[in-house]
């Protein structure tokens, strides 16, 4: 019997009454079951039991070996498990060492001088040897279409000022997808002013709120994912180039294929947890890969040869944007490290260079510098016939 409550039962002189007073109150509170609020379980459907989608499930794993990919955009009609397939990484996701300070404080930051630029807080743990970080499994966040500026980069926190009278700035969905995946579904529907602010989150790494007086600088270093269907709407060009992978997503042809999504989503549905735990060993094994692969890639290289044909062939679709090697090579070399090699070869390039070249020519940027190249050519002409008669 519990110590913090006194047995008002015991003892030759109890009666009803005390029966009463201890049936009531905390002692009655703390028998009662816990109340069904309803909340929803977190119990995605597994990542290895997606059927076929090859193509979107490497892109998926290739930015979560690697962050430096910069993203991926699934486009496709509805029902082809887009969703499903991004919030199933949650259990594929690695560990990372992050800030345990409220102020985000890290032992890599340096100022100018050389020094320290942590919290004095922080500057005693390290003074002592003790650590200002921990580890956290990487987190899947996701921006609901229905956020507000205030929701996407934080601002004052109503409640404590309305309750305690003081002023906090809270962060926002931005500073918490901070080294997570930031995953947007219907991206192509989000408010212009968000998509800017995410534009300016994810080019920085960083972003500054100011409300008044008060002023917070938060790191945003996130792996952007997107989904869209695009019957729904065109995606804005700027945030389309934040996406290194681009992914068609069709419904599967195959009738064998599409009886087995449906046998699976059946058996899922009927019992998550026994369909959890057939997956669970499968998916434990995919976690570690995952964790190696991103451990070998510190040290995974392209081949000279893999180097010549990518930039061979960014130059031969005549591509502007550098994004373009560079989102092709980071991926070659995810691609290999997945695969146990320290070298991504000319196969490596091959893998990966449709999703990371798709949808980056630009027709309209073709024909503004053709326009622009006969103007130049106008202009050259008539300088060499007015050089020539001044001459003359």
């Amino acid at each position: 019997m519990s110590t913090l409550l006194p047995d008002l039962t015991s003892g030759a002189q109890s009666s009803r009454l005390l029966e009463m007073l201890n049936e009531a109150g905390a002692r009655r509170v703390l028998r009662e079951p816990a109340p069904d609020l309803g909340l929803a379980e977190h119990l995605p459907f597994p990542f290895l039991a997606m059927v076929g989608q090859l193509e979107m499930r490497m892109a998926l794993l290739l930015a979560v070996i690697n962050p430096a990919v910069g993203g991926v955009l699934l486009i496709g009609p509805r029902g082809t498990g887009k969703t499903t397939c991004v919030r199933s990484l949650a259990d594929l996701l690695p560990y990372i060492e992050v800030s345990a300070c409220p102020e985000g404080c890290l032992p890599t930051d340096v100022d100018a001088q050389g020094n320290l630029d942590v919290c004095l807080d922080c500057q005693r743990k390290l003074a002592a040897g003790e650590s200002i970080t921990r580890y956290e499994a990487v987190k899947l966040i996701e921006l609901p279409l229905n956020a507000r500026l205030e929701d996407v980069v934080g601002g004052i926190n109503e409640r404590i000022a309305v309750q305690q009278g003081r002023v906090r700035l809270e962060k926002g969905i931005l500073a918490r997808a901070d080294q997570n995946l930031l995953y947007i579904d219907e991206v192509n529907l989000l408010d212009d002013v968000i998509v800017d602010a995410i534009l300016d989150a994810a080019a920085q790494g960083s972003y500054t709120v100011r409300r008044g007086p008060m002023v917070g600088t938060y790191r945003s270093r996130f792996v952007l994912i997107g989904s869209m269907n695009p019957e729904e709407g065109r995606l804005r060009p700027q945030i389309m180039d934040r996406f290194g992978l681009r992914v068609w997503v069709q419904g599967l042809t195959d009738p064998a294929e599409r009886y087995e999504v449906y046998r699976r989503v059946r058996r899922y549905q009927a019992n998550k947890r026994r369909f959890l735990a057939e997956w669970a060993e499968v998916t434990a094994e995919a976690r570690e890969e995952v964790a190696l692969a991103r451990e070998l890639l510190k040290q995974t290289e392209l081949s000279e040869e893999a180097v010549e044909v990518g930039l061979g062939l960014v130059s031969a679709l005549g591509i502007d944007s550098h994004r373009a090697e560079y989102t092709m090579f980071e991926a070659a070399r995810a691609y290999a490290a997945a695969d146990g090699r320290d070298v991504a070869g000319v196969d490596d390039i091959r893998a990966v260079a449709t999703m990371a070249l798709r949808q980056r020519r630009s027709e309209f940027m073709i024909e503004y510098f053709r326009q622009q190249s006969e103007e130049d050519a106008a202009i050259v002409q008539q300088l060499d016939q007015l050089t020539r008669r001044v001459r003359s």
